[in-house]
This record gives structure tokens, C-alpha cells and sequence, in this order.
């Protein structure tokens, strides 16, 4: 293979792969230099010329003329007057000796090698410019089509070929995939796995909702809406704390949409996963009664040591304040950064109850916190509910249930 055939093969591989000229140039002297290296052992003294677009290559070595005798004519860089007079017969001592360097004088295996090196390198390059490429996106929302469902993981192309993946802890539970479907999602990370890229998708974090509703909310993108914090339990319930600097705005209102339109299609996306938009104050109080919505508040008491926050309600407004699967309260705890306690206010007309304190000596401490969390801070509150309830409720055994039924039933029996 001469080195016009090799250069122009190479050449036309790189600028399939999108190699800019400059980049393509730089590999190819690179890979030629390793080669006069191996050969001479060094290539300080050799001049590469590459025209890629001619497939052109022209090696020098260039050597200073010695005297036959000098103590220099071993040097990398030096050549006995005899040696050069064999290159051309008028040379004198002190010239510079330029001599061409054909590339079949490297020999047939040095010149296969140096083609699959090329290759190679151009792999490689194409590997890095891929991480490069995706490391920029990080956070940002790309679209890819589905290619293969694998059991732990989707496995998605983007429009130009490569491979993005879809951890299964990464997709919304109520994700369901098929070949050829087309997905957003965020670039959620990008490793360098044995020295290949490996790009991780992501449609349950935050940072996918907050995008979505740039995408969606005119406001939210020009910055004149600000998303204060966003959580989420993906597929269930997110609750969006928004506020707005300019007065004229109504932060809430805006993302929202007439009629719910923006809202809705973030909300489709989503797999139906139910948004709360919160207007976000630095009133904490305000901002918890906001964060429990639809549940309507009544008193609120705040330990800043403990970072608990005690929230009273009217008893139909605790399952609201709970909400299904507990994931309301759970969400509210986690954008207010308190954990939230809720509590029953008994009516005036209700009978004497008994505070689940009160039984710390027969009920372990943990039970009683489950309970609570659950908005079950009484006795009769407990019995109010069947076993089928608590245990839906709550993460305790049903043997554990049934012993707190009995324990609270005698009390009152007695």
C-alpha cells in the first residue's frame, strides 16, 4: 500500500466520521512519527509534509555533513562526507543534507500497522468528541428513539447513531416502551466505561421537570418566573415552588396555564403524575399551610432544634394533608426541609380521647412515630380504621397492628 492509497482511505473514513482537517492532519503526522521513531529511534530531525486532500506525504531526514573523522558522526543529527557524497556527489562539509524518505522503506507491516493505527485513533477521537458532546448536555433534555427493551435498562439512539441508556431507576413506573417509540428525557450523567462512553438518561429527576417547564412556561425560560425547589415521587405526585420577582406576574397562574394547558402537557409526560404549583415564601408557616394543599390547615407550631414542624387539622382534613400513599406529606416535608408531624383537632363535642404518647410504655417509640406520620396521633384514631387500612397506611406487620388493637381497645374497656 503506497502513501497516497493509505492516505486517502484515511481520509475519507475521518471525514465520515465528522473529523475536522486540522484534527485529521495532526493524526496522521503523529502516527507517521511513531513510525520514523521505531525505525530511527528518534524523529527530531525528520520534516512529515501531509496534503490529506491530495494524499500527498513527503518525509525528510535532514542530517548536518561531518568530516569522515569528526567525533559528532554518530550523532542522530550528523553525516560522514562519504555517506552524503553517495546522496550527491557535490556536497560539502557543514551542509544540510535533505533525504527523502519513501514510506515502503518503513516495510509492509509498519505500513499495515500504521493503517489500522489511523483507525484506531480516529475510534477513539470519535469516542471523546461523543463525551465531550454529551458532558455539555448534562441537564439538559435530548429526544431518542426506543431500539432495544432490556430488562434492567431501555436502550435508546439519538439522531445520529449512538447509544443512550434508560436505566430501569430512571424511567417513571408507569413507563411503558416499545421499539421505535420516541422518548425525552435529561442527560443525567456520562462515564467513560473501559474507555467508551456511556450516556445515562434520566425522566425521574427534578431537573427533568424543571425543564420541562422551560419548555412548557414562556416565563420560566426568560427567567422572570424563578423555580425555587422541585420534588418529586415520579409518576405519583411533584410539588413545583415558584415565585416571581415582578409584580405584574402571578407565578402560579402562569405555569399553569388557561384552562390548565401548560400544566397539562408537563403533566402528560409525566405519566399523569398529579403537579402542585406552590407560590414559595420566605414566610415558613404560610409556606407549609401552601405546601399541605388541598389540605386545609388550622395551627401550625415550629421547633427549629428538632426541625419538626406540628401541623393541626380538622379530622377530614388529615387524609387530605396525608394524601394517597402518604406521598403529599412526604413531599411537603421535603420542600419545606422540616419533618412534618400532623395532628387531629378534637371537636368540642367528641369524646376523650387518648394521646398514642400515653401508651409509650406498652407501644415502642417507633410504632407511635409510624403512626404519626400517618396523621394517627390518638387512640380512637387508631380504631377508627380497619387492619386493611394501617396496613396500607403504614409500614407495620399485621401481627404488629393487631397487638396495637388490643393494647388501645382495653384501654377504653377499662
Amino acid at each position: 500500500m503506497d502513501a497516497k492509497v493509505l492516505i486517502e482511505s484515511f481520509a475519507e473514513f475521518a471525514r465520515s466520521k465528522n473529523v475536522d482537517r486540522p484534527t485529521m492532519i495532526r493524526i496522521l503526522e503523529d502516527v507517521f512519527r511513531a513510525m520514523i521513531r521505531k525505525k530511527f529511534e528518534t524523529d527530531e530531525n525528520f520534516d512529515v509534509t501531509i496534503n490529506a486532500d491530495k494524499g500527498d506525504l513527503e518525509i525528510f531526514r535532514i542530517r548536518e555533513i561531518v568530516d569522515d573523522n569528526s567525533e559528532d558522526i554518530w550523532d542522530f543529527d550528523k553525516i560522514s562526507l562519504t555517506d552524503a557524497r553517495k546522496i550527491e556527489p557535490d556536497f560539502e562539509i557543514g551542509e544540510e543534507v535533505y533525504e527523502k524518505i519513501e514510506l515502503e522503506e518503513f516495510g509492509r507491516r509498519a505500513v499495515q500497522m500504521a493503517r489500522q493505527t489511523l483507525i484506531q485513533k480516529i475510534k477513539d477521537l470519535e469516542k471523546d468528541i461523543l463525551f465531550n458532546k454529551y458532558e455539555e448536555l448534562v441537564g439538559e433534555v435530548v429526544t431518542a428513539e426506543v431500539y432495544q427493551i432490556l430488562s434492567r435498562e431501555v436502550l435508546l439512539i439519538d439522531g445520529e447513531g449512538n447509544e443512550l441508556i434508560l436505566p430501569k431507576g430512571e424511567q417513571i413506573p408507569k413507563d411503558r416502551f416499545r421499539k421505535g417509540d420516541t422518548v425525552k428525557a435529561i442527560v443525567h450523567k456520562v462515564d467513560m466505561m473501559n474507555g467508551n462512553p456511556k450516556i445515562i438518561l434520566s425522566r425521574t429527576s427534578p431537573v427533568f421537570l424543571e425543564r420541562l417547564f422551560e419548555n412548557e412556561v414562556p416565563e420560566v425560560y426568560d427567567g422572570l418566573i424563578t423555580i425555587v425547589k422541585i420534588v418529586r415521587e415520579p409518576g405519583e405526585r411533584a410539588k413545583v415552588a415558584v415565585e416571581s420577582y415582578d409584580d405584574r406576574i402571578d407565578p402560579v397562574g402562569a405555569c399553569v396555564g388557561m384552562k390548565g394547558s401548560r400544566i397539562h402537557a408537563i403533566v402528560r409526560e409525566l405519566q399523569n403524575e398529579n403537579i402542585d404549583v406552590i407560590n414559595y415564601t420566605e414566610n415558613l408557616e404560610l409556606y407549609v399551610s401552601r405546601a399541605l394543599s388541598p389540605a386545609k390547615v388550622s395551627s401550625i407550631s415550629v421547633n427549629e432544634e428538632t426541625k419538626r414542624i406540628s401541623v393541626f387539622l380538622k379530622p377530614d382534613q388529615v387524609s387530605l394533608a396525608i394524601g394517597k400513599g402518604g406521598y403529599n406529606i412526604k413531599l411537603a416535608s421535603k420542600l419545606v426541609g422540616y419533618e412534618i408531624d400532623v395532628f387531629r383537632e378534637l371537636n368540642e363535642n367528641e369524646e376523650e380521647d387518648v394521646d398514642l404518647v400515653e401508651f409509650a410504655d406498652e407501644i415502642d417509640a417507633w410504632i407511635i412515630d409510624e403512626l404519626k406520620k400517618t396523621g394517627l396521633d390518638t387512640a380512637k384514631s387508631v380504631l377508627a380504621l380497619t387492619k386493611e387500612d394501617l396496613v396500607r397506611r403504614t409500614e407495620l406487620e399485621e401481627e404488629t397492628i393487631e397487638e396495637i388493637f388490643r393494647i388501645l381497645r382495653q384501654e377504653f374497656e377499662q
